[in-house]
């Protein structure tokens, strides 16, 4: 496989420290998470060699199968390789081979190299077949779906005009859209939007293991849920290509999957995780506006992640915790950092949407952003008096105060600058109670 190391170049650095990039900058950092996840496979095949897997020589074979298949079909091994589940994947049987594999993430197997190998095939329609390791029951074909299948290993092959699982006494026929429902098959549906000459395409996905680390992920969707997603997706996009061109270009360039999240008692429940880029998990939203801005936070959260894979923003971890006023726990640097930057999204958003809102909405908006601009300015300031930041870190970080400070001077109507700081106090209070008093009981 092809990879190369890449550099963030100083200008687009300071882009990005100012809350912005756009798709040329998002398209870049993009790419060096595909090459990351490259990276990650050679390494699983690597590692499994080196210390001596029983499964060592069939993830070399598979490794060479995929890397093949690349390099004759690589838009179809860009769609396996770049989905958000097959890095999350890599790295876990990565840790797995170290010996360092987290509690509680699925079994991994890194002979299942060769799902990857598979999923490209049957997207490239190249004829051929390979043995995949099942668990539970099935076998997840990466970016396609899930074969339901019993025993430990199934085998999958492509004819070019379809393809099918099999395993002793079962046959599970892919449909010739993998992204449909069939007998033994559960398809990865995808949803789209397009407006103002803007498209996106996601897969939905309520089914990976690897979709979403840690996250409180849901349960298969209905049809009519699906349905539903897609109504709303396209209400949001709409949000986002007519009043947040930027935002609508980055997550056009950035998002890959939507995995829906369990909901909570009350609101809307959002996750990323830097080992899954291009996965935006949410919970349903309860209209078009909070998906909109749950794209504009979450989308700052992959930009930095992989911001934080190419260059060194924050030094070692010192154990200190911080005040964060969008968590009830208290936060390390880097916890930190990421939910500023998430929130100088946030601000973005408010700041422009207020001015397209009318009556209460037009107060709950300037409301928003009067919270999460002085918010993100406040953590910004202290991330910078920390000491814990690197050159870099300083100067990133001080492009960030830099915007917060210019908005912060923005006028708010009174009633909605009384409501954000009433609403922030109430935070900081119910934080201090619950924080100081765990401190004391511990």
């Amino acid at each position: 496989m092809e990879f190369a190391r890449r550099r963030l170049s100083p200008h687009d650095l300071n882009v990005l420290a100012h809350g912005s990039g756009g798709a040329p900058v998002a398209r870049w950092l993009a790419d060096t998470q595909l090459g990351r996840g490259l990276l990650l496979v050679w390494g699983v095949m690597d590692t499994a060699r080196r210390v001596g897997h029983v499964e060592a020589e069939r993830t070399r074979q598979a490794y060479r199968l995929l890397a093949e298949l690349q390099r004759r079909h690589p838009e179809e091994a860009e769609a396996v390789l770049g989905h958000p589940a097959t890095g999350a994947w890599a790295l876990g049987a990565l840790r797995a081979l170290q010996g360092a594999e987290a509690p509680g993430r699925p079994r991994t197997d890194p002979a299942g190299l060769s799902a990857l190998a598979a999923a490209v095939m049957i997207r490239a329609g190249v004829r051929g077949a390979v043995r995949v390791p099942a668990a539970d029951g099935a076998v997840m074909l990466p970016s396609l779906g899930r074969a339901d299948v019993p025993g430990d290993e199934v085998l999958v092959r492509s004819s070019g005009r379809g393809a099918e699982v099999t395993a002793p006494g079962v046959r599970v026929a892919i449909p010739a859209d993998p992204r449909t429902d069939a007998p033994g098959w559960h398809g990865l549906r995808t949803v789209t939007a397009s407006a103002h000459g803007f498209t996106i395409r996601a897969v939905l996905d309520d089914l990976d293991a690897w979709r979403l680390p840690g996250a409180m992920v849901g349960a298969r969707l209905g049809g009519a849920e699906v349905a539903e997603w897609r109504s709303l997706l396209e209400e949001a996009w709409e949000v986002l290509t007519c009043h947040h061109w930027t935002t609508a270009t980055e997550c056009q360039t950035i998002v890959r999957a939507l995995v829906p999240l369990l909901a909570p008692s009350s609101g809307q429940r959002s996750a990323s995780s830097r080992e899954t880029f291009g996965a935006v998990g949410t919970s349903r939203p309860v209209d078009a506006l909070g998906l909109a801005v749950t794209f504009a936070h979450e989308v700052q959260h992959a930009k930095l992640a992989a911001v934080l894979d190419t260059v060194s923003l924050i030094r070692s971890d010192s154990g200190r915790r911080y005040y964060a006023p969008w968590r009830e726990d208290p936060r390390p640097v880097e916890g930190l950092l990421q939910g500023a930057y998430a929130h100088l999204g946030v601000s973005g958003f408010w700041r422009r949407q207020r001015h397209h809102e009318r009556g209460m909405a037009a107060m709950r908006a300037h409301a928003q952003f009067a919270r999460w601009r002085t918010a993100a300015l406040r953590v910004t300031r202290t991330l910078l008096a920390s000491g814990e930041l690197t050159d870099e870190g300083m100067a990133f970080a001080t492009g960030m105060r830099r915007t917060l400070e210019a908005w912060e001077a923005e006028h708010v109507p009174a009633p909605a600058l009384l409501r954000a700081r009433r609403e922030a106090e109430q935070h900081r209070t119910r934080w201090r109670l619950r924080n100081c008093a765990a401190s004391e009981s511990g």
